[in-house]
């Protein structure tokens, strides 16, 4: 991501991550609403089962979820449009 005319590349992902987030949060909400439960359509992925490093005295444990919605997929591109803006 190159920075063009003085706008921030931390901003643009900034913005995009605020999408994604109130996009799934939206998504959730209206789950239970019959004429937009479309919006929380999506599709998952991840690691179904984490991966465990075990060091001797320090055990880390990797894990990936990720869920892609409707939602989720208008709030980035309303981020973008927002970065655009500004």
């Amino acid at each position: 991501m190159r920075a063009s005319a003085g706008k921030n590349a931390w901003a643009c992902f900034l913005l995009i991550l605020a999408g994604i987030v109130l996009g799934g949060f939206i998504g959730s909400l209206t789950e239970g609403v019959s004429f937009l439960s479309w919006l929380n359509y999506g599709q998952q992925f991840g690691l179904d089962s984490p991966i465990i490093l075990n060091l001797g005295i320090l055990v880390i444990t990797f894990g990936l979820h990720i869920k892609i919605t409707i939602a989720s997929i208008i709030g980035v591109i309303l981020g973008i449009i927002i970065y655009r803006m500004i």
